[in-house]
């Protein structure tokens, strides 16, 4: 049936329905250019991350560097609480390294037969430790600007590990005619461009385990590859399950077709005749 052959209220009806669609669909389109093409926001570039690729995994050495510099660069300012040692496991260290990392830090239980309070080493169960006690401390120590919590930064943030990666590095002199308070640093990434988070990381801020040189974007890959991990730790499992059921299905569809050609054919090919009553 045409759209010429309908009665005149379908017609209506449709058209009303294309219109409004195609303009919320174009009112949407105006409004997602309008906040991405913001003159106070610099957008990071793609950069070519091994774990990008639709069949690729994580670089789990990334990850352990990754997880060397936020303990002891990051995590002075900002908190994980979403992300436990036992987490660590299996996938950047091994159970007894983990043990010994959980056991550095002292986490207050409790109560105890008395009814008090003690200390006791960190164990595998235990969450990732506060940097402040609460955010009012934390607001108080940072000029109040609140160091945001970083188990799922690269999902909070447009861009994902992009733009971690772009902030991270990306500090600069203002350019001429931009002035920018005491207290705050440049940084085009950032939305206003003015962050109170000072440099965090330089050439040769630590020295890695494994023995990697500690360039500045070594450091900000490796940090940017454990904050995609911890935000997404199903990240290799979900890869693995779509190429088994890629493969599953590059066995099955072809079973399904020619079991769907065998049965049909027969009723497909079949001649029906229609004789006339006598």
């Amino acid at each position: 049936m045409s759209f010429a052959s309908l009665p005149r209220k379908n017609k209506v009806v449709l058209t009303t329905l294309g219109v409004v669609t195609a303009g919320g669909a174009g009112l949407a389109l105006m409004l997602h250019r309008s906040v991405k093409a913001s003159d106070l926001e610099l957008h990071p570039p793609q950069y070519p991350w091994s774990h990008a690729g639709p069949l690729s995994s994580l670089d789990h050495a990334s990850i352990r560097r990754g997880y060397q510099v936020y303990k002891q660069v990051c995590s002075a300012c900002h908190s994980m609480e979403y992300l436990a040692f036992r987490n660590l496991v299996g996938v950047s260290h091994t159970e007894d390294e983990v043990k010994a990392i959980a056991e550095e830090i002292e986490v207050v239980d409790g109560p105890d037969d008395n009814g008090e309070m003690f200390t006791r080493p960190g164990k595998l169960s235990d969450y990732f430790p506060k940097p402040y006690p609460n955010p009012e401390a934390a607001r108080a120590a940072n000029n109040g600007a609140l160091p945001p919590d970083l188990s799922y930064i690269v999902n909070a943030r447009h861009g994902g590990e992009d733009y971690v990666f772009s902030l991270l590095t990306g500090y600069c002199e203002p350019p001429a005619g931009v002035a920018v308070r005491e207290g705050l640093y440049y940084n085009p990434y950032f939305p206003g461009q003015a962050i109170g988070m000072a440099p965090p990381i330089y050439n040769e801020i630590l020295e890695y385990d494994d023995g990697t040189p500690a360039t500045m974007s070594q450091v900000a890959k490796d940090v940017c590859t454990f904050l995609r991990w911890a935000a997404e730790p199903e990240h290799d499992q979900r890869k693995r399950m779509g190429l088994k059921l890629l493969m599953g299905s590059a066995i099955l569809v072809p079973l399904l077709y020619y079991m769907k050609r065998h049965r049909w054919s027969v009723l497909k090919s079949r001649k029906i005749a229609y004789r006339p009553p006598k």
